[in-house]
């Protein structure tokens, strides 16, 4: 199974889509094919051949190309948002052009019906016929001009049996002014009382429908602001230092191993160690901290930060595709080209959408030349030139897209990266949020507070030693605590042999020839040793909030050691808030119960589950769900994978640099818990953003539709002209974007 990116240029709405979902679907060893609106990009995944997929699109009238590495993704990012630009300018340029070709149109027509004494002089300088051939001749520039893109595209399409919004546009301007034209110069083609003309209703739709195009692609050009400013982090050239001479070079030159000089000022352009020098790093780009962090040899920095002070010189750890920001980019981008389940429902209706009004705007035309009044056959064919043209597909398929992209974006600006779309509407969803302690509620750096010895004859230097040895092996918060100890006490730590390690219980290895093993009190029991003489002195330990070790020499306890660790400063005000939004709070823990009491005493938690291995913490995520619904881990993405991954949902805390944590669906990239929390807020707010955008379009459209059809006649005697429904039609798409886009203004 292959997954390909494509990125598709011709596509004009939502019916769109599910025509290239289908085109991608027919082809031989595509199991799943998906296509996004808003991004112009499609996900495959199968066995087909990127040739066969490019091949079939376009035969269906689509170009497209292959995304096949980061940094073309990167390259072609640039360059859509290049040819973004190009479109608005071309359609500015076309919508003026209009306009100016319309006025007189409409002010020979219009101004004719309003004015009785202007009909009367213009009756008497041009005459009607005149009058009538000078509008034939101004619209007809400004379908042939302009409103060509309309005909080109749509007509080609209908023909085909694939007939989208520019087939509506075309179909409704072409009949509008063909029987204009008709009328015009052979009425008596036309049956008696007839022969009228519209051609100001075919220049202004052109000329309305431009309109909102050029404001929608404006909009559009806002949805993809966070990329682009993610994208703007990162310089196009560096300096690389070889054999003392500096060098400008594109960072595509620039392998791993190369050596950078970066000024003060400067952003570094690659992921790399700093070889010679200090400075301060604005990293607030990544961790959204706002002081800059200080740097000396050995440090890592990472592409987009800023040096601030000083002179540095770096080893390139990772290329351009690969770096920490381009991951950032890349996880953005997946969330953005995704799906949301609510979005099947709106693809079923888009793909019947634009066959249905046509056959809404046949019957129409059929019932008002049966039973309309006189003149039956005008009336018919301008009610049925207002159904063709007020419908509006593209409301519809840019509703849920357009709010994924500008919330995703949001998101990735305040520190949260959903890896997929559709992460937004699970964690809308969720009831309980389970928590991990150590590292997510608490700072994950405790530190060692006390060594009791449970053996005459031991000394606590030499056991101290003797388990920051054994603990060296290990990379886990309780772990560093010993060896932090150890180290600021100058002890000398022996060579350490057979280590192994036992998933949630703890570290065994040998040790000057001596068995050691450290670990939990049930790692104790498992060694078959008796801690139940030390139950009441680890109990008065565990109840104020410190986590009991165990170290055992020779098959015997030799010591108790009591380490602890402080609250995030954000973890009270987290919890607090997830009770205000309504959602159950657990804490899942590996710790000690009384330690884990402890601690979820003091942040007001409703439900704890402690002592529970990797497996049992999936487990609890289970029973949790069971007891209160769709259930949120959040954990710190290094030993939470299982759990992370069995939860609904999964939320990784990370530290700005660890962001590729694959079992999670959110990775917080600040470690402020409070991050949770805004990211539960924005999900709301983008789900709002969405069913109001989807109440809109499809409310627009059932509303509407009956309106243009005429519906309101026999009763009120209103009929809604083809201007007014392309003025409509014009402005749905556009309200839709600039609604999503409200989403960019979201604060914390």
């Amino acid at each position: 199974m292959n997954h390909i990116t494509l990125s598709i240029s011709g596509m004009h709405c939502g019916s769109c889509v599910g025509k290239v979902e289908k085109i991608l679907q027919a082809v031989p060893g595509v199991s799943v094919a998906t296509v996004n609106l808003a991004t112009e990009q499609a996900q495959v995944e199968g066995s087909a051949a990127t040739a066969e997929l490019l091949a079939a699109l376009q035969r269906g009238g689509y170009q497209a190309q292959a995304l096949t590495a980061k940094t073309d993704n990167q390259a072609v990012i640039q360059h859509k948002a290049a040819e973004k630009q190009t479109e608005q300018a071309l359609l500015l340029r076309d919508l003026w052009l209009a306009a100016g070709l319309t006025l007189p149109v409409f002010i020979l027509e219009m101004g004719a019906h309003l004015i009785p004494a202007f009909h009367h002089w213009l009756m008497a300088n041009l005459g009607q016929s005149l009058n009538w051939q000078l509008q034939a001749l101004l619209t007809t520039l400004v379908l042939l001009g302009p409103g060509r893109r309309f005909i080109t595209t749509g007509i080609p399409l209908l023909l085909k049996g694939q007939p989208e919004m520019n087939s509506l546009v075309a179909l409704g301007t072409l009949s509008a002014w063909g029987f204009s034209l008709l009328a015009t110069f052979i009425p008596q083609l036309l049956p008696q009382g007839t022969a009228q003309v519209y051609f100001e209703a075919a220049a202004v739709i052109v000329t309305l429908i431009l309109l909102g195009r050029y404001l929608e692609a404006r909009a559009k050009g806002q949805t993809g602001a966070a990329i682009q400013q993610l994208l703007s982090l990162q310089p196009a050239t560096a300096t690389l230092l070889k054999d003392g001479v500096q060098l400008k070079v594109a960072l595509a030159e620039i392998m791993p191993g190369d050596l950078l000089l970066v000024r003060a000022g400067e952003r570094i352009a690659l992921d790399a160690r700093v070889e010679q020098g200090e400075s301060y790093i604005d990293e607030s780009m990544l961790s959204g901290e706002p002081l800059a962090k200080a740097k000396k040899p050995g440090d890592a920095v990472y592409a987009g930060t800023v040096n601030k002070q000083g002179v540095l010189q770096v080893r390139v750890s990772k290329a351009a595709g690969d770096t920490v920001l381009a991951q950032i980019i890349a996880l953005v981008q997946q969330a953005q080209s995704d799906k949301l389940p609510i979005q099947s429902l709106v693809d079923k209706v888009t793909a019947i959408f634009v066959p249905l009004v046509m056959l809404l705007a046949g019957i129409t035309f059929a019932i008002w030349l049966l039973w309309g009044p006189e003149p039956a056959l005008s009336l018919a064919l301008v009610n049925a030139v207002a159904v063709l043209i007020i419908a509006c597909p593209c409301a519809m398929g840019l509703a849920t897209p357009t709010s994924i992209m500008v919330g995703t974006g949001r998101a990735a600006q305040l520190g949260i990266l959903f890896r997929q779309g559709r992460a937004l509407q699970t964690l809308r969803d969720c009831k309980v949020i389970a928590l991990d302690k150590t590292g997510t509620l608490t700072e994950g750096k405790p530190h060692l507070t006390d060594i009791l010895l449970l053996q005459s004859g031991l000394n606590e230097q030499e056991l101290l030693a003797l388990a920051a040895a054994l603990e060296q092996q290990s990379e886990h918060p309780l772990a560093e605590a010993l060896v932090a100890a150890a180290a600021q006490q100058q002890l000398t730590m022996p060579e350490v042999s057979d280590v192994k390690v036992h998933s949630g219980m703890g570290l065994s290895g040998t040790v000057n020839g001596q068995q050691l093993a450290i670990g939990a009190g049930r790692f104790m029991r498992q060694l078959k040793l008796d801690v139940s003489a030390q139950h009441a002195q680890a109990e008065a330990l565990a109840k104020s909030g410190k986590t009991v070790l165990y170290l055992a020499l020779d098959n015997k306890l030799a010591a108790m050691l009591a380490v602890a660790d402080t609250l995030k400063a954000g973890s009270l005000d987290a919890i607090a808030l997830m009770h205000q939004l309504g959602l159950k709070v657990a804490m899942v823990s590996g710790d000690n119960r009384h330690t884990a009491n402890a601690i979820a005493k003091q942040l007001q938690i409703d439900t704890v589950v402690a002592e529970v291995l990797p497996q049992g913490k999936v487990a609890a995520v289970k029973q949790l769900r069971a007891e209160f619904g769709a259930v949120a881990f959040v954990g710190d993405g290094i030993n939470d994978a299982p759990v992370l991954a069995e939860a609904d949902i999964g939320l990784a805390v990370g530290n700005g640099t660890d962001i590729a944590i694959e079992a999670a669906d959110v990775v917080l990239m600040h470690a402020d818990i409070r991050a949770v929390v805004h990211a539960i807020a924005l999900s709301k707010a983008t789900l709002d953003n969405i069913r109001q955008n989807l109440f809109w379009a499809f409310g627009y459209n059932a509303l509407l539709l009956p309106v243009a059809a005429g519906v309101l006649y026999p009763a009120f005697g209103i009929l809604l002209s083809p201007m007014l429904a392309a003025g409509a039609m014009a402005l749905s798409s556009v309200f839709v974007v600039t609604n999503a886009l409200r989403l960019r203004g979201l604060a914390p």
